[in-house]
């Protein structure tokens, strides 16, 4: 619903850039001042404009796929013309009333074309930067203690991802970086916290290949998984999705594919691993999925657990860490907040979110929230990363040590 609201804007933003640029080619040379010039530059930018939302209306075709694709990088791109063009325009106003530059020399064609030019690098180098940060998958540590006994372990190494959101813009080459990067670190557990797929099933372009790559994680114990908001059966918009009467749950090939891939999902389930350490899996608030009406509470998990033993709860979402702090889990991990993706989002995600992607502290629970693999929106990443974030965890050690990235 979201996204139909915002439509008006994104027709308007875009039908302003269209003749702003235009402006500026005609300041650039009399030749992009002719009529079939500009037609062709307005069908482009036309094209480019609206193939997000041809791609949400027209049905799954390698075309399709195309346009989706298109649609990803536009939306980035759009993001830093608007904020570029923003600043811009702020300092321009800015320059005229203080009169620090006379006002015939803002007014000049050259300065114009100038201010275009500088634009132009801006977004490009924001861009840029973004794309090649969206493919290149990393690695982030931390080592933490527990202080209970963990059975006949003294250390635990987990890895952890969220939102790999496979669909248009995720496949192969991501999960092969990311297997690849799980595997090196010889993990005794894997754990997925949501948002595995990008609402929409068909979105993969090669299902089965993604099987076979996902099968490859190795592990001591296997690999868990939790379903987050975008694990539904619905059509996803720019990233947004639309309210419906019925409860929206998993496309049941999603089910499907994760048993393929050897992957267990754990929706409001305790398992106890080795007789050392629980481990929760916690529907998602927004969406729990079949099957699920009502999460059990923080405490009701513990209550029916022997708390002398570690209890590391994952879900898909970093909220209510009071709660879990209050009822004594001692390990909380999510995903989710992508880390506010690209920047200026990575900035505002600290005003939404108490522990908005890293390692948090609070009384005896600790919270780590992983920025993810996989992209929401614009195909890009602006200071942040994709990661696969390793957890050494010591159990029943006195002295404190300080988790490092």
């Amino acid at each position: 619903m979201i996204a139909l609201y915002l439509s008006p804007l994104y027709l308007i933003g875009n039908i302003y850039i269209c003749c702003r640029a235009l402006q500026w080619l005609s300041a650039c040379s009399d030749n992009t001042c002719r009529p079939g010039f500009r037609l062709f530059f307005i069908i482009i930018y036309a094209f480019l404009a609206l193939s997000i939302g041809l791609a949400f209306i027209l049905p799954h075709s390698g075309f399709q796929r195309i346009l989706a694709c298109i649609g990803t990088y536009w939306l980035g791109i759009l993001l830093y013309i608007i904020i570029v063009l923003g600043a811009a325009e702020l300092i321009r106003l800015i320059l005229h009333f203080t009169h620090i530059i006379p006002s015939e020399t803002l007014a000049a064609r050259k300065t114009f074309v100038a201010t275009g030019l500088i634009c132009i690098a801006a977004i490009a180098f924001f861009c840029i930067w973004g794309i090649i940060s969206a493919v290149r998958v990393r690695s982030t540590s931390y080592e933490i203690t527990i202080n209970k006994d963990g059975g006949k372990l003294d250390e635990l190494n987990i890895a952890l991802v969220a939102d790999l959101h496979l669909g248009y813009t995720v496949g192969p080459r991501m999960m092969r970086q990311m297997v690849d990067k799980i595997n090196t670190q010889n993990p005794d557990i894997v754990l997925i916290a949501g948002d595995i797929f990008d609402n929409d099933y068909d979105a993969m372009g090669n299902p089965e290949e993604l099987i076979r790559i996902l099968s490859q994680i190795h592990s001591k114990y296997g690999t868990y998984a939790v379903y987050g908001n975008h694990d539904t059966d619905e059509k996803i918009l720019a990233g947004f999705t639309f309210p419906s009467k019925e409860k929206k749950t998993s496309d049941p090939r999603m089910d499907d594919f994760l048993q393929r891939a050897g992957i267990r999902l754990i929706t409001e389930e305790t398992l106890l691993i080795d007789d050392a350490f629980y481990l929760v899996g916690r529907a998602d608030e927004e969406r729990p999925g079949r099957g699920v009406d009502i999460r059990k509470t923080p405490q009701e998990i513990m209550d029916s657990l022997d708390s002398s033993k570690p209890v590391i709860v994952m879900e898909h979402e970093p909220k209510f860490l009071q709660e879990i702090t209050d009822a004594g889990i001692d390990l909380h991990l999510c995903g989710h907040t992508h880390d506010g993706q690209t920047f200026p989002a990575n900035l505002l995600c600290k005003l939404v979110w108490e522990n908005p992607a890293g390692y948090l502290r609070k009384d005896n629970m600790q919270s780590i929230v992983t920025s993810g693999v996989g992209l929401f929106g614009p195909n890009m990443r602006v200071g942040t990363k994709s990661e696969v974030v390793h957890i050494q965890v010591h159990f029943k050690y006195s002295s404190r040590q300080t988790p490092c990235r």
